[in-house]
């Protein structure tokens, strides 16, 4: 059988410094920065306390965001600009 192809999701990516910083040295796969993100912002307290689903990031996700607050749909957008 042939070797099964490694899904784009798993594919180990460089993080930007700002990234780095929050999830730890790379490269690693986009999954994992996602649930490194969200561990990141639970422990931080950066969720909006009556919306769940704003993200309010303190000054170190702020540079990887780059807004005062962002939903959580769009806040894997903006983090996509930080793997390569």
């Amino acid at each position: 059988m042939a070797k099964k192809k490694e899904s784009k999701f798993m594919q180990p990516l460089e993080l930007s410094a700002d990234l780095a910083a929050i999830v730890g040295r790379g490269p690693m796969p986009r999954t994992e920065v996602t649930k490194k993100i969200w561990a990141y912002i639970k422990a931080h307290k950066c969720q909006d306390a009556k919306n769940k689903r704003m993200i309010v990031p303190d000054e170190k996700l702020g540079k990887v965001i780059g807004k005062k607050s962002v939903n959580m749909f769009e806040m894997t957008k903006l983090i996509s600009k930080h793997l390569s």
